[in-house]
C-alpha cells in the first residue's frame, strides 16, 4: 500500500455531497448534540466545523487557573455522540455532547475541556421519568477486586471432549485479582458514570424531566457539560479496522482521488483514503471487497471536514474470521505483535544451551537442594513464580516465593530493555499470547522450568502455622524446581490429603524429592494460605467475584468447540495468597529504601457520587448492604447469599452493580504524590502494595526487581528520577488497560464465533436492570450481559411501572393459538428468565431473545 497521495492534502478535501448525513451508525459524524453544525458548505472559503485548538500557553494558564479541566476522554460505543471525562472531585462525569464538541479527539485521548455556560448543561432525568435501573456497562473495575466464582453455574455439555482446553490465558491477571477476571467481558457499551440509567428510549414526550430549563434546575439534576479545546496527548492509536467503499458522487473530483473508509468502531470518524492504497480492481469491482477488513491509519483531521484523512495500511482478510479480526483488534489498540528485531535478539545469550556462570553462584543463596515447585495452568509456558515450604523443628515453617530474575537478562538501557518497556505487558488472547519478551527468555531462560537451574529473586519468611510473620529475608537465589504442578494436580492433593499419588498421575518429579514430600508441602502451604486469606478479610479486604469464560478449541482449526465458566479453586487461592504476601513485603522494602522513588500500585476508593447512587438503589431494592468500607462491603456480599443457584446468580448481578463505582488501580512513583494516604490500596485495604511476582509478562515488575536489588546493595539505584519513573508508570498503566481491553475483545470474538457456529445457545439469565422498553440480563451459563428489547418479542403489549421505586415491566405475550389466553410475565431486577443467544445477520453480532414463559410469571423471589 502506498503512503498518502500527495494530491490528497487534507486542506483540499471537503465533505462530499450528502456528507453531513452520511454517518448514521457507521462512524462519528453529525449527532443530536451538534446543533450548530452547518448543513451545507458555502461557496469559496470553507466554513469550519470544528473550533481551532487553544494555544499551549492559554491551555497551561487555564489549567493553572482552574478555568480548564484535563481528563481522559471516554466515548460511548453504543451512542457515539456521547462522551465524558471524569470529574476532578469524583462527582458526576463531565458530559461532552456531540462530535463537534469533542473536537476531533478520539477515545482514550487526554483532553483539555472548557465548561459550557450553565444553560447548556445536561438536564438529568428525575425519578419521575420511566428510566428504570440500567445494567452495568463495560466497567472501569479494578483488577484487584475481581476473581472468578467458587462454583460453576454453567457446565459443559456431556460428551464434550475438546482437543485443547485453553487455561493459560486465564492467568494473565494478578494474584490479587484472582488470576484475571471477567470485568466488562462481553459487556455492552460504556455510558457515562453517574448517569448510566438514562435511556434514550425514555425521551418520549411523557417522560421528559419536569425541569426543562437548566437555569431553573437544582444542581442535583444538572450534569456539567463541556467542549474539547485541546488534545494534550493522543493516546488513541489513530488506527482502525473497517471497510472501504466508493464515494456516492461519481461526478466529483474527489471520486477520482479517494475512497471512503468506514471503521467498525463507530467512535472513530470515517476517513478519506487514496485510491492508490486500494486494491487495483476496487473501482471496477467494489462489491468484491464488501466484506474485506482493512486497517486504516488516520494522519489528519482538519477543522473544515467531517471526515479524517488517512491511508490504508493493510488488508486483513475476510470479516468474521478469527485471525483477521484478531489482527485488527491488536492494531487498533496499538499492540506491538511484530517479530523482535535483530538488535533486540542480539541482547540475548548467544551460546546455547545457556548455563549459569560460575561466578553468579557466589552472589546468590543456593536453594537448588530445597523442595521448590511451580503451580500453574497445565498449558502455561512462562513460569514466573515457584514456592517452597520447609517444616522447622519449632513447629513453624520456612516459606519461600521465588520469582524469575528477569532483570538479570534485561540490562537497563539496552535495546531489549527499550522494547520491553515499550510493550510493557504480555497480551493474552484466547488462542495465543503476544509476549513482552522474546520467547527464548519467557519460555526458556527465565521460565522456572523443572529440573533446571534457574536464577531467581526470592522472599523467604519464617511463618507460624497461622501465617504470622516471624522473620523475613529478601535476596537473589538459584533454584532447581523439582516439578511443574498444574492447578488441578495441586487441587487433587488438597482434596485428597491421604491419597498416595502414583508417578503416572503427576508430571515428571525430580528423584531428589519424593512425591509425598511435595504433597505435604502443598498441604502445608494450603493450611497457611487459608489462615492468611481469612485474616485478610478480617482486616477489611474486598473481592468482587465475576464469571469468566474459558474456551475449548479445535486443535486443527483453532475454532471454538465450546466454553464454560472457569472454576477458581483452593489451589488458585493458595498461589494467590503467597503472591500477595510477597508483593506487599517488597512494597515496604523498596519504600523504606527509596521513599521518593519507589514504584508502587495504589487503588483509590470508589467514586463517592456513584457509591451513593448505588446505596440508594440497593435501599430501594430492600438490600441491606454496608458500603462504609471495603471490608464492610465484602462482609455484606458474603453473608447475604446462600449457595443455591438462585442466590449465586443474585450475587453475580449485585457484584456487577457494586463494580460500577470502583476506580482502576494504578502504578505510581511515590515521589510524585505528596499525601501518603493516597498510596493505599482500597480493595486489599493495605497501606503499600506493588507488583513483583510477574516480571516475565509485566515491565512494572522488572522495574520493581531493579529497585529491590538496589535496596539490597546488589546494584546501583535506578537512573530514573521521580518524574521519569512516573512516566514509566503512566505508560505501564496505559498498556495494561489496552491489554485488558484486547483480552476482552478476544473473548468477545471467540464467543460470537461460537454462537454463530454452534448457536442458538440456551441459558438461564437474571435481570440486571429494567428500562421502559427493554431490560438487561446476565446470561448465567456464559457470564454474558445483553439487552433484550420488547419490540423484538412477539408481545401483544408491554407496560412499564414503578412499584415504589422499583422498576418493573409486564410483558403480555401473544397466544400461540387462539384457544390460549395471553401470558403475562413480570420482569423486575433479579427475575430469573430463560434466554436464547442467536447470531444476527452480521457475522459477529448476536442477540439475546427471551424465551416464552411457561405457566406463571418469573418475578423475583422474596
Amino acid at each position: 500500500m502506498s503512503q498518502l497521495d500527495c494530491k490528497m492534502h487534507p486542506k483540499q478535501l471537503g465533505t462530499p455531497k450528502g456528507g453531513p448525513h452520511a454517518f448514521g451508525r457507521s462512524g462519528a459524524g453529525s449527532s443530536p448534540g451538534d446543533k450548530k453544525m452547518p448543513s451545507k458548505h458555502s461557496q469559496g472559503k470553507k466554513r469550519n466545523i470544528f473550533e481551532a485548538y487553544m494555544s499551549k500557553e492559554n491551555v497551561s494558564a487555564g489549567l493553572k487557573r482552574g478555568t480548564l479541566i484535563q481528563g481522559v476522554l471516554r466515548i460511548n460505543p453504543k451512542k457515539y455522540h456521547e462522551a465524558f471525562i471524569p470529574s476532578l472531585d469524583g462527582t458526576r462525569d463531565i458530559f461532552i455532547d456531540g462530535v463537534v464538541a469533542r473536537n476531533r479527539a478520539l477515545n482514550g485521548d487526554v483532553v483539555v475541556v472548557e465548561l459550557l455556560p450553565q444553560d447548556r448543561w445536561k438536564v438529568i432525568k428525575t425519578d419521575d421519568s420511566d428510566r428504570g435501573a440500567d445494567a452495568v456497562p463495560e466497567s472501569d473495575v479494578t483488577e484487584e477486586l475481581l476473581e472468578t466464582p467458587p462454583r460453576q453455574l454453567g457446565r459443559r455439555q456431556a460428551g464434550d471432549n475438546p482437543d485443547v482446553i485453553l487455561e493459560a490465558q486465564l492467568n494473565d491477571g494478578d494474584p490479587e485479582d484472582g488470576h484475571e477476571h471477567g470485568a466488562g467481558v462481553l459487556a455492552g457499551g460504556a455510558p457515562e458514570k453517574g448517569n448510566e440509567n438514562v435511556d434514550t428510549q425514555s425521551a418520549a414526550q411523557g417522560n421528559l424531566p419536569k425541569c426543562q430549563d437548566p437555569r431553573l434546575c437544582p444542581d442535583n439534576l444538572l450534569q456539567r457539560s463541556a467542549k474539547v479545546v485541546y488534545i494534550l496527548e493522543k493516546k488513541h492509536s489513530r488506527a482502525a479496522t473497517g471497510f472501504i467503499k466508493l464515494l456516492a458522487d461519481k461526478n466529483s473530483e474527489l471520486f477520482r482521488k479517494c475512497a471512503l473508509f468506514s471503521p467498525s468502531d463507530h467512535r472513530v470518524p470515517r476517513v478519506y483514503v487514496p485510491l492508490a492504497d486500494c486494491p487495483v480492481d476496487f473501482v471496477t469491482r467494489p462489491s468484491d471487497y464488501a466484506r474485506t477488513l482493512f486497517v486504516c491509519r488516520i494522519v489528519a483531521w482538519e477543522e473544515h471536514s467531517h471526515f479524517a484523512v488517512g491511508h490504508l495500511a493493510k488488508s486483513l482478510g475476510q470479516a468474521g474470521e478469527i485471525e483477521p479480526e484478531t489482527e485488527g483488534i491488536l492494531t487498533e489498540y496499538g499492540v506491538d505483535f511484530s517479530d523482535f528485531s535483530s538488535e533486540v535478539l542480539d541482547c540475548l545469550p548467544q551460546c546455547l544451551p545457556w548455563t549459569i556462570p560460575p561466578a553468579e553462584f557466589s552472589k546468590r543463596r543456593d536453594l537448588r537442594k530445597d523442595c521448590v515447585f511451580t503451580i500453574d495452568p497445565s498449558t502455561a509456558r512462562d513460569l514466573d513464580d515457584a514456592l517452597s515450604c520447609k517444616p522447622l523443628p519449632d513447629g513453624n515453617f520456612e516459606v519461600g516465593v521465588h520469582i524469575a530474575d528477569v532483570s538479570y537478562f534485561v540490562p537497563e538501557g539496552s535495546a531489549l530493555d527499550g522494547v520491553a518497556s515499550e510493550r510493557a505487558t504480555s497480551v493474552y488472547l484466547v488462542q495465543k499470547v503476544i509476549p513482552m519478551l522474546p520467547r527464548l527468555l519467557c519460555e526458556e531462560l527465565c521460565s522456572l522450568n523443572p529440573m533446571t537451574d534457574k536464577l531467581t529473586f526470592s522472599v523467604i519468611w519464617k511463618l507460624t502455622p497461622e501465617g504470622k510473620i516471624l522473620d523475613e529475608w529478601f535476596g537473589r537465589t538459584v533454584i532447581c524446581s523439582c516439578t511443574k504442578l498444574s492447578y488441578d494436580h495441586a487441587q487433587s492433593m488438597i482434596e485428597q490429603p491421604d491419597r498416595k499419588f502414583r508417578e503416572d498421575e503427576l508430571p515428571p518429579v525430580s528423584t531428589e524429592h519424593p512425591i509425598e514430600q511435595i504433597q505435604q508441602a502443598v498441604l502445608n502451604l494450603h493450611g497457611i494460605a487459608q489462615q492468611l486469606r481469612r485474616q485478610r478479610f478480617v482486616d477489611g479486604a474486598l473481592r468482587l467475584d465475576q464469571l469468566k469464560l474459558a474456551f475449548t478449541l479445535d486443535q486443527d482449526t483453532g475454532m471454538p468447540q465450546g466454553c464454560h465458566i472457569y472454576e477458581y479453586k483452593d489451589s488458585n487461592k493458595l498461589v494467590e495468597e503467597f503472591m500477595l504476601l510477597a508483593n506487599m513485603a517488597v512494597a515496604h522494602q523498596i519504600y523504606r529504601s527509596f521513599p521518593k522513588r519507589a514504584l508502587l500500585r495504589r487503588h483509590p476508593p470508589p467514586q463517592t457520587k456513584l457509591l451513593n447512587d448505588l446505596k440508594e438503589l440497593c435501599d430501594q431494592l430492600g438490600l441491606a448492604i454496608d458500603f462504609s468500607s471495603a471490608g464492610a462491603l465484602h462482609k455484606s456480599l458474603t453473608e447475604m447469599f446462600g449457595d443455591d443457584v438462585y442466590s449465586l446468580a443474585w450475587k453475580e448481578v449485585l457484584t456487577n452493580m457494586c463494580s460500577r463505582p470502583m476506580q482502576m488501580a494504578l502504578y505510581f512513583c511515590t515521589g510524585v504524590l505528596q499525601d501518603e494516604t493516597q498510596f493505599r490500596h482500597y480493595a486489599l485495604n493495605v497501606p503499600l502494595y506493588t507488583h513483583f511476582t510477574s516480571p516475565i509478562r509485566r515491565f512494572a515488575d522488572v522495574l520493581v526487581h531493579r529497585l529491590l536489588a538496589a535496596s539490597l546493595g546488589s546494584r546501583e539505584p535506578l537512573s530514573l528520577d521521580a518524574d521519569a519513573l512516573q512516566k514509566r508508570a503512566d505508560h505501564c498503566n496505559d498498556r495494561r488497560m489496552a491489554s485488558k481491553r484486547v483480552q476482552e475483545l478476544s473473548t468477545n470474538l471467540f464467543f460470537a464465533v461460537m454462537v454463530r457456529e454452534s448457536g442458538p445457545l440456551e441459558s438461564e439469565a437474571m435481570v440486571m436492570g429494567v428500562l421502559n422498553k427493554a431490560f438487561d440480563v446476565l446470561v448465567l451459563r456464559f457470564g454474558v450481559q445483553k439487552r433484550v428489547y420488547c419490540n423484538a418479542l412477539p408481545l401483544q403489549d408491554y407496560r412499564f411501572r414503578k412499584v415504589g421505586k422499583k422498576p418493573e415491566l409486564t410483558l403480555i405475550w401473544e397466544p400461540e393459538n387462539p384457544q390460549q389466553e395471553a401470558v403475562h410475565q413480570v420482569i423486575a431486577i433479579f427475575s430469573l428468565v430463560e434466554v436464547m443467544l442467536e447470531a444476527e445477520d452480521d457475522n459477529l453480532k448476536f442477540r439475546a431473545v427471551l424465551k416464552r414463559p411457561g405457566v406463571g410469571a418469573s418475578g423475583p423471589k422474596d
